[in-house]
């Protein structure tokens, strides 16, 4: 009896299964058209995806921007993305502050685009910095966003920052600090 009790404790269910649902990458230029241009060149070449321009949507007249003008660059990546997320984190040395983790995902930012490993310096673009943000799924989560009877998701299957850390440490081997 002792070895079924076991057994029973060591299977997980699969629905409680983190997974990364995708990895946004953004670069805020300011108003500037020129460093907006070498912000989706370079989201580009680290993605190897089309990058988009993020767009402003109030008016704030102080910085000089008006809805619809051009403030920086992002792009969203949903294949793949284990690989691309090791090769940031060994950006910043896998270490994530504490901090950085929220309900579903966590975030952190690359000062320059030169430590990521396989990405070589490009001198018409410069030295630019990237912000990473990591949205974490489990399977069902569909459930709140089909469009016939969505439904909420309970508290039991929800992705507590617990989880999110202890995501990040098992699969990502990130040191949390």
């Amino acid at each position: 009896m002792a070895e079924t009790a076991t057994k029973t404790q060591t299977k997980k269910n699969p629905m409680q299964e983190i997974r990364i649902e995708k990895i946004t990458l953004n670069i805020g230029a300011g108003a500037d058209p020129k460093k907006v241009e070498k912000a989706i060149m370079l989201l580009s070449t680290i993605s190897g995806m089309k990058a988009v321009e993020a767009q402003a949507k109030k008016r704030i007249a102080a910085w000089k921007l008006r809805p619809g003008l051009a403030i920086g660059a992002k792009v969203t990546i949903r294949n793949n993305t284990e690989e691309l997320l090791i090769r940031l984190l060994k950006a910043n040395s896998s270490v994530i502050s504490k901090r950085k983790f929220n309900e579903n995902g966590f975030s952190f930012g690359i000062e320059e685009y030169i430590n990521i490993p396989d990405v070589k310096y490009e001198p018409k673009i410069g030295i630019i910095g990237l912000n990473v943000s990591v949205t974490l799924k489990r399977p069902g989560f569909r459930v709140k966003k089909r469009k016939l009877s969505p439904a909420k998701i309970s508290k039991s299957h929800r992705i507590t920052k617990e989880d999110a850390i202890n995501f990040a440490k098992e699969k990502l081997g990130a040191i949390v600090e």
